[in-house]
């Protein structure tokens, strides 16, 4: 299965400080970053940017790509891309995929991942975008 997302962020409005999006799955009871099933035919990047707007309300900017993720789902392997993504524009409105977003600095996105490899690509977005 082939899939996308982004770790999406933005600069808090509150201090200017990276704060990465993350999404809560009602279906999986699990936090991650927004990313979903790619439609036939589509690019990664334009399907990491559809989920993205999809799961969260905000359209954004893709930055660098990041480490792309394999993984067994439901017994079959499933292959995610990801981007590092600026939030440009949009608002959260709950629905039946995605019921709660929380912004929060890496460091405590990190400790509200649910899986590991979720965990791995706040590391290599720090790397890639220098921050601490």
């Amino acid at each position: 299965m082939l899939a996308a997302g982004c770790v999406l962020w933005r600069r808090s409005p509150r201090a200017g400080e990276v704060e990465i999006a993350l999404v809560h799955r009602p279906k999986y009871d699990d936090w991650s970053h927004p990313k979903g099933k790619l439609k036939r035919g589509e690019e990664p990047l334009r399907g990491a940017l559809r989920e993205v707007l999809e799961e969260t309300g905000y359209a954004c900017a893709p930055g660098p790509p990041l480490p792309t993720a394999h993984y067994l789902a439901n017994d079959r392997p499933k292959l995610v891309h990801y981007w590092a993504a600026e939030a440009t524009d949009g608002q959260f409105v709950p629905n039946p995929e995605v019921d709660r977003l929380l912004w929060l600095p890496p460091d405590a996105a990190r400790l509200r991942l649910t899986h590991e490899r979720d965990r791995e690509l706040v590391d290599a977005f720090r790397d890639v975008l220098h921050t601490a």
